[in-house]
């Protein structure tokens, strides 16, 4: 029988960067024949990073089958949830069934923790690769990668990218291209130093100064995940 819906599902977790789950959640929800589930474990409001209030729609124990479940990333909460062993069990039960296993950002070190990644190659933000590399993880630097049912996408604002290809997978290059006009999402951006290849030594010191006490902490639960492996 053709199943006539789509559930793609969205982990939400307290500190998470709110654009590596809202700009996917845009894309997702164009989709015509989709539920999107914002998923926690339980129905209390997640505050991101930024200080963004996200309400679950959906509670662990009340998930149903995913087609696809994304992993957003995130600063400390990234951190964090890489050792929650309830998250890590979900992902891990949702993965069995899954069609698509996702993540955008640091989210692949949350999927790399539960062992979901082992012998995949896969994106990640650029000052975390190494890090996810560690995992047992081929790292791509492509905005997105796809690797058989593995769909990753780069830092933050490669959500729509990643939200865009996955959409291609499930309904469609065309699907794909009328969301995206839709949208209207046609990039220009004021300036060329959005990767650190273009963005010169200086800017790049610079960022990796101001997330140096997040890098260190990364590294640290990084460490400690490999050696349970």
């Amino acid at each position: 029988m053709t199943q006539s819906k789509y559930h793609i599902g969205l982990v939400i977790y307290p500190g998470m960067t709110q654009l590596d789950i809202t700009a996917p959640h845009q894309v997702f929800s164009l989709i015509p024949e989709a539920q999107v589930h914002m998923l926690w474990k339980n129905l209390e409001p997640v505050t991101s990073g930024e200080g963004l209030t996200i309400l679950p729609t959906t509670a662990f124990d009340e998930c149903p089958h995913l087609d696809v479940i994304c992993v957003p990333g995130g600063g400390m909460g990234t951190v964090e949830t890489m050792a929650d062993s309830e998250v890590l069990e979900f992902l891990k039960q949702q993965s069995q069934t899954a069609k698509y296993i996702t993540s955008v950002c640091t989210g692949s070190l949350i999927l790399a923790a539960a062992g979901l990644l082992k012998g995949y190659r896969a994106a990640c933000h650029w000052l975390f690769r190494e890090y996810l590399a560690m995992l047992g993880v081929e790292v791509g630097t492509q905005r997105v990668v796809i690797d058989r049912n593995r769909i990753t996408g780069g830092g933050v604002t490669a959500g729509i990218d990643f939200g865009l290809v996955v959409v291609s997978q499930l309904s469609g290059e065309e699907t794909a291209k009328r969301i995206q006009l839709l949208l209207e999402y046609n990039p220009a951006p004021p300036f060329d130093a959005g990767c650190p290849e273009n963005a010169g030594g200086i800017l790049v010191e610079q960022v990796k100064q101001f997330g140096k006490p997040l890098l260190e902490a990364t590294l640290a639960q990084t460490k400690i995940t490999a050696a349970n492996f």
